[in-house]
């Protein structure tokens, strides 16, 4: 095969796909190599832009006349990690043998598993330790405090709300997946949001008088509509004020805002903001971009004192994505937060 039509063959490919002659040197190659390696790579040695061991171990011994090789690869990068899988295939070319590199790259497919296995494991070891705790109260409550009826009241309370941490968490841990299940399918229904935020803060009223708190809504008009579903924007708000009375500062005022933009520069439309203000000691600006990760806490054991599972603006940040809206976090050490949901009026 000449070196033009192998090239015309390979840019027809999708994959990244070079030919490579007995000296280690591309023949020829399509622009996805290129664009995998940031350099075009035709007339150089295989060693001058991917000098990996296994890869350099596969070339050769195809090259040796061993038939069919492959092999898997790691290049370290300045922010991730690519993975490749390699597959090597004598051929002919021009009368001589060569070898026909094709490489797929496999990094979504890892981050994936990685991020299966690391969700896994958060899942166990938050379950593990109400488990652990309620084992331990149940074997006291068997021995030494059988008899003992101010313990016995006293470690009921204790698993009571170790078994309300857990059912918070499964319910969190559904509410998630259904909502990662219809993130694809945009809401049509309109809703008025007023409503639904008055709502929220009605049933938020209680713990909120308990915390010394004053809940505070304000907005342009007295009906804002826009599509959505009314459910989960709900879900939204509760767990948006949820966590401005937790971190906000017990005594403190929470405030509401509802604003409606002309024009939002990234929606590239007219747009509803709504937006939760807590007047707390505020959160690092290192812990913002990583908020909204699964499981993640800024103080991990007050997290866990105040009940909370570590998936409430993840579970928030999929539902405005369903909305195809926005979710930003502005936050100073000191003067609180703004929690800042903007959401597309159609």
């Amino acid at each position: 095969m000449q070196a033009g039509l192998a090239r015309d063959f390979l840019e027809a490919v999708p994959m990244p796909l070079m030919l490579v002659g007995t000296d280690q040197r591309v023949l020829a190659a399509n622009r996805a190599v290129s664009d995998l390696f940031g350099v075009a790579i035709e007339g150089r040695s295989c060693s001058a832009f991917l000098r990996h061991p296994a890869f350099l171990t596969g070339l050769e011994e195809c090259l040796s006349g061993q038939g069919k090789r492959s092999a898997r690869i790691t290049l370290s990068g300045n922010t991730q990690d690519t993975h490749l899988s390699v597959t090597y295939a004598p051929v002919e070319h021009e009368g001589g043998p060569s070898v026909l590199v094709a490489l797929e790259d496999l990094t979504a497919l890892e981050q994936a598993v990685a991020m299966r296995r690391d969700f896994v494991a958060n899942v166990s070891h938050e379950l593990r330790t109400p488990l652990t705790a309620l084992v331990g109260f149940i074997e006291t409550l068997r021995g030494a405090a059988r008899d003992d009826p101010n313990a016995r009241d006293r470690f009921l309370g204790i698993m009571e709300r170790e078994a309300g941490r857990m059912i918070r968490l499964v319910n969190d841990l559904l509410s998630l997946s259904r909502v990662e299940a219809e993130e694809r399918r945009r809401p049509a229904k309109a809703v008025d949001i007023l409503a639904l935020l008055r709502t929220a803060l009605v049933t938020q009223q209680e713990a909120a008088k308990a915390g010394g708190i004053a809940l505070t809504l304000t907005a342009d008009s007295d009906v804002v509509n826009l599509p959505g579903d009314a459910d989960q924007l709900t879900q939204v708000f509760h767990n948006l004020l949820e966590n401005a009375m937790k971190y906000g500062g017990s005594g403190k005022d929470v405030t509401v805002r509802v604003s409606e933009i002309e024009r939002e520069p990234v929606l590239k439309g007219p747009a509803v903001q709504v937006e939760v203000i807590d007047r707390g000691e505020g959160i690092d600006p290192l812990h913002l971009p990583r908020l909204t990760e699964r499981f993640y806490r800024v103080d991990t054991h007050r997290s866990r004192e105040q009940g909370g599972t570590g998936l409430g603006l993840a579970i928030v940040k999929h539902i405005v994505n369903r909305h195809r809206g926005r979710l930003r976090i502005d936050s100073e050490l000191g003067k609180g937060s703004r929690f800042i949901v903007i959401l597309p009026k159609g």
